[in-house]
């Protein structure tokens, strides 16, 4: 196969730091492949691309906003604007691209499709996880029950248009077929994950026995993560496991009221904000269990990291999660993320009596399926139509 010139679109988002992580590893597995390349999104540091083949056109956003204060309106407004322009640098480069991909928020990106199939471009989506489901989490809060569907159901019409439109879906899981939505486009469909592991940084410095009883959440602190009902289920973990603290780091729109939370509930818990992504391994390494109380995923690189370094994960069966952990196997799974079982499943696994053979099995997974190696392979095969 031929080298490709492809360009990667990637939706400017708030939490600009986690994002910008998951942008660099899929340039990574990308560029193997790819003979040129060309990256659309906002908020990206040129100094931190990792090869010179890939030239950045940025699509400026504001400065990221820890609250959703500004109206629904003007944030429609930034929206449709940010695929405008997504779409005339599309349309301008064009000539020079073989293949466009739709990455982070880009289920979404109606306009930059619409560009990409005018001009003829092999066009793949690549998505992570419902962002119906997210927009609806993320709104009910801020806008009310009523508010938070009626996004949700734009989001979900301008996604059913771009499935359509697309020549190939890419999901992490077969399960999110169904939970997408996406039966009826079987056809176009492959799975495949983009997710790899630096497994000499993320690797195990401690073992169990020599870890405290720290129990640790690592991501973006919004709606749709389920951390606020990490936090209701702390002082109900303290009544079964006393000595059992927490950590909580991450960025996003429910910062300020997390960082609240957390002040309320005294020395139980400590909030270190967000961890500069060559700090994790350390972090990881602290935690004698991380926890991912998530309403919708797709396959979360934080919980592979977390294996990787012998972190056993009890997490929420969404997404491509439950592929991956198998309860009492690789990890644990919580039925629901209300406070009450979050707080009894990490009562439940803190006291398992083979939390190190789990936390071990866990890592083997990670360093079999987990590879660079076979995520360049698996996008090879998706790029050259043969998944």
């Amino acid at each position: 196969m031929r080298s490709l010139r492809m360009c990667l679109l990637s939706l400017p988002a708030p939490e600009t730091p986690g994002n910008q992580i998951l942008v660099l590893n899929f340039l990574r597995v990308l560029l193997p492949i790819a003979g040129e390349m060309r990256l659309i999104t906002g908020n990206y540091p040129e100094r931190d691309l990792p090869d010179s083949r890939i030239r950045l056109i940025s699509v400026r956003d504001d400065p990221p906003s820890e609250h959703l204060k500004r109206r629904l309106s003007r944030r429609a407004a930034k929206y449709v604007a940010a695929q405008l322009k997504m779409s005339y640098h599309l349309a301008r480069i064009a000539s020079a691209v073989d293949v466009v991909i739709f990455f982070i928020g880009g289920s979404g990106l109606l306009l930059p499709m619409l560009t990409a199939k005018l001009r003829g471009k092999k066009t793949i989506l690549v998505t992570a996880a419902s962002g119906a489901a997210v927009s609806r989490k993320i709104y009910e809060r801020s806008l009310g029950g009523v508010g938070g569907l009626f996004v949700g159901a734009i989001v979900s019409a301008l996604e059913r248009m771009n499935y359509r439109l697309c020549d190939k879906i890419v999901v992490y899981s077969p399960v999110l077929i169904q939970e997408f939505g996406l039966e009826r486009h079987g056809h176009k469909i492959c799975i495949a994950h983009r997710h790899f592991v630096d497994l000499d940084r993320f690797r195990v410095q401690k073992r169990l026995n020599e870890r405290d009883n720290l129990v640790g959440y690592v991501g973006r602190l919004s709606q749709e993560k389920g951390i606020l009902n990490l936090l209701e289920a702390v002082p109900k973990v303290a009544e079964t496991r006393d000595g059992t603290a927490f950590l909580i780091a991450g960025n996003g729109q429910l910062r300020a009221k997390v960082e609240k939370c957390a002040a309320q509930l005294g020395n139980k818990v400590r909030f270190v904000g967000w961890i500069p992504h060559d700090e994790l391994p350390q972090h990881l390494n602290n935690l004698r269990l991380l926890v991912l109380p998530s309403y919708t995923e797709g396959l979360p690189n934080i919980m592979l990291e977390a294996m990787a370094c012998g972190t056993p994960v009890l997490a929420t069966p969404v997404g491509a999660v439950p592929d991956i952990i198998k309860d009492g196997e690789t990890g644990f799974i919580m039925e629901d993320n209300s406070a009450e079982c979050i707080a009894d499943n990490i009562a439940r696994a803190l006291g398992h009596p083979r939390l190190q053979e789990i936390a071990d099995k866990a890592r083997a997974l990670v360093e079999k399926e987990f590879n660079f190696e076979k995520a360049v392979e698996r996008y090879r095969r998706i790029v050259s139509g043969d998944c």
